[in-house]
């Protein structure tokens, strides 16, 4: 079976970073091109950081730069504590060795799926405006998509940005509800996973000795991270928010999902919140709701330990 394709949209980002370098690794994924958003940084670091993943990846993967802000909101602040200042925890910027795509990512977004209709799905980690705005530049798209995945929501559990509302729809809820109301096939792999899906100082230094140069690199990535989720959190491990949505794609088999429209709430104190309402007129979305979560944790230890040897760097 020949591997299938997918663009990852991300805002790199300590979790971007292990979900982009689990879809290189992984023997039945074909990266086409990263589009990158604000977030976890500015637009113009997380396209920096999108380049040296794609360094390390092998060096063949496009980044195509996006929206800098959200669509109506004012720009969020970025989660410093979280990712650090540049994105990547404790590692200093480097100058990646290509230069972006000319296109803005809303034009990549369209172009590919256009070049290849059917056959493209695109993984979105980070806030929804790019998705949002290709929606709007080119409708056709929603017709020649293969599926959508989203990192976002939190529909049984509370919020990590607010009481109510995933960091990811929160930073930009009006783009968020253009995406979950649009025509196109999409699964929605949120909180009530992902905050269950860890990984342990000792796994990362697993990962480092199994695969030096991948593993190596998210293993010093992964330590300022492991540090807020030991501060904030009181937890020995981090969560596997990104990478649980790639896993969602190529082992579905492992997660539990229901078919419900959701509704985002779009301002106000409770905006970004995501509600299953089976009464909406839009169309349904795949919601993991449950998983494997031991499976998934495997699973991406498995693929990530395998890296350095995949992608010739072994």
């Amino acid at each position: 079976m020949s591997p299938h394709t997918i663009i990852i949209d991300t805002d790199p980002g300590i979790d971007d970073a292990m979900a982009i370098l689990y879809a290189a690794a992984h023997p039945g994924l074909a990266l086409a091109g990263l589009t990158t958003v604000f977030g976890n940084v500015p637009v113009t670091t997380a396209t920096r950081n999108a380049q040296v993943l794609a360094d390390l990846a092998g060096g063949a993967v496009p980044v195509a730069e996006g929206a800098a802000r959200p669509m109506v909101r004012p720009a969020p602040p970025y989660p410093d504590h979280v990712h650090g200042p540049e994105g990547l925890g404790d590692i200093a910027p480097e100058a990646p060795h290509q230069r972006p795509d000319h296109r803005p990512a809303a034009r990549f977004l369209a172009d590919v799926t256009a070049a290849r209709p059917g056959e493209v799905t695109i993984c979105a980690i980070g806030p929804l405006r790019n998705l949002a705005e290709a929606l709007a530049l080119d409708p056709g798209i929603a017709a020649r998509v293969a599926g959508v995945v989203v990192m976002g929501g939190a529909i049984n559990c509370p919020g990590n940005a607010t009481a109510d509302a995933e960091t990811n729809i929160w930073c930009d809820p009006h783009a968020a509800a253009a995406v979950l109301a649009a025509d196109w096939p999409v699964t929605l792999v949120g909180l009530d996973v992902t905050t269950r899906v860890t990984c342990s100082s000792a796994d990362f230094a697993e990962l480092a000795s199994r695969s030096p140069r991948v593993g190596g690199f998210l293993a010093r990535a992964a330590q300022f991270y492991l540090r807020f989720h030991r501060t904030k959190h009181g937890l020995d491990g981090c969560h596997l928010h990104d990478p649980a949505a790639l896993i969602a794609l190529t082992d579905p088999g492992l997660f539990r999902f229901s078919g419900t429209p959701v509704c985002v709430t779009l301002d106000g104190p409770a905006a970004g919140r995501t509600e299953a309402d089976d009464t909406a007129a839009t169309p349904s979305v795949g919601i993991a709701l449950d998983a494997d979560i031991e499976a998934v944790r495997a699973r991406f230890l498995a693929v990530a330990g395998e890296a350095d040897a995949r992608l010739g760097r072994g």
